[in-house]
């Protein structure tokens, strides 16, 4: 692309090594507040039987907690262009933390909402924003690439806690596992958070020689865009199949009586999660790299697609172990990279300059798929009895994203950027 330039060369040495230091930085930082999201199917057992309330309404639990982190987002990208990213993202690692021990004392739903959703919302919504608006300002070459890589580590980090965090809940209770672990996660967050740094103006400048009809454009004239809106809606869609099968994992699990099948030693409901978070991880870096090289529009058509798909065969293979598992696996892989796409695709459209407001209010999108991933799809569930219509719904919210992507915003997109 004609706008690439290469990290040797034409740009200084410690500023190509301070680019990726701040990568590792930001990887580190969206890896300890992974997760409250990623993990919460583990504890919604325990805790409707300790507090004696229904999947629905301990639901809300988790919609809270995804809200706040997307409904805040434009206000957390104002402050850490306003104060930097070191001072916003080690209170969001710090409430992120904090929110876990609290919600280890919880006796009520209100006390759960309050810690797990309300703060850990708070805090993760500060670290995400934070991380994802540094990485699209320090490599404005490669954007698609490094964003992927840094949310890669709030899909992928999760492998490392799942069956630690399933062991403790079954050995000490969920209440333990609230505590140790949201304290370590608070701890290793905050040290990497101390690390890092705004984009220097060597690099802002790169990308206005490179970029020069894009001055950047703020969210006042960002909103009013039907590209800024149809993405918002493609993205909601999205959101709300990934969350669904992350909220509901352990419930539909049990419900295909998969859930405590043993595979290769291995309880397969961990051991899925645990895949699910490594191909959450790689697709993010694989799905940027690839939509730096055939466009954005394509690579979500293909990703989402994928998405359709995988869903699709899951639910007919429910009942086997061995393919649940598997499935899940790519079912993420499909998923996951919204997160790469989305942010990369809106600063490609609007410009880097207010780029931390502007994905703050796309990120709201990943808020609504909360709600219609979250109570909404357990209330249909239960309206139901069945799964079933559950995944037929939000595979066709995948295929309408995929389409969309290819049809509507490819064409609306080129012509906004050419006018």
């Amino acid at each position: 692309m004609a706008h690439t330039l290469s990290l040797a060369g034409k740009r200084p040495l410690s500023l190509a090594g301070g680019q990726w230091l701040q990568l590792f930085f930001g990887l580190v930082c969206m890896m300890a507040i992974s997760s409250p999201q990623y993990t919460w199917t583990l504890f919604s057992k325990p805790l409707m039987g300790a507090l004696g309330v229904k999947l629905p309404a301990l639901q809300v639990t988790f919609s809270l907690l995804i809200i706040l982190q997307t409904f805040l987002s434009p206000l957390h990208g104002y402050l850490v262009d306003r104060f930097g990213p070191r001072l916003l993202i080690s209170i969001g690692t710090l409430l992120s933390g904090l929110s876990w021990v609290l919600a280890s004392q919880a006796n009520s739903l209100t006390d759960l909402y309050l810690s797990y959703g309300l703060l850990g919302g708070l805090g993760t919504g500060a670290v995400y924003i934070g991380v994802i608006s540094q990485m699209v300002k320090w490599f404005p070459e490669r954007r698609g690439f490094a964003v992927g890589i840094a949310a890669a580590g709030y899909g992928f980090g999760a492998i490392f806690t799942t069956f630690p965090i399933a062991s403790r809940i079954a050995s000490h209770g969920y209440d333990s596992a609230l505590w140790i672990f949201g304290i370590l996660f608070g701890l290793v967050g905050l040290l990497a958070a101390q690390g890092l740094r705004r984009a220097p103006q060597e690099l802002a400048a790169l990308e206005s020689r490179n970029r020069d009809h894009m001055k950047g454009m703020s969210p006042a004239v960002t909103l009013k865009s039907p590209v800024f809106w149809l993405m918002f809606v493609m993205m909601a869609l999205m959101s709300t199949s990934g969350l669904m099968v992350i909220s509901q994992t352990a419930a539909f699990a049990h419900d295909f009586g998969v859930a405590s099948a043993v595979v290769m030693g291995m309880a397969a409901l961990p051991l899925a999660l645990s895949l699910d978070r490594v191909t959450n991880g790689l697709t993010r870096p694989f799905f940027g790299w690839l939509s730096d090289r055939i466009g954005r529009e394509n690579t979500m058509f293909i990703a989402f697609l994928l998405e359709a798909l995988a869903m699709l065969a899951w639910l007919q293979f429910r009942s086997d172990p061995v393919l649940f598992i598997l499935l899940s696996g790519v079912v993420f892989f499909g998923w996951g990279e919204i997160f790469s796409l989305f942010p990369s695709t809106l600063t490609d459209t609007f410009g880097e300059r207010h780029a931390s407001a502007n994905y703050g209010f796309l990120y709201m999108a990943q808020g609504v798929g909360s709600v219609l991933g979250g109570p909404l799809a357990a209330q249909l569930h239960e309206a139901t009895g069945s799964w079933l219509p559950v995944f037929e719904v939000v595979i066709a919210m995948d295929l309408l994203a995929a389409l969309l992507a290819l049809l509507v915003l490819k064409p609306l997109r080129k012509k906004f950027t050419c006018d």
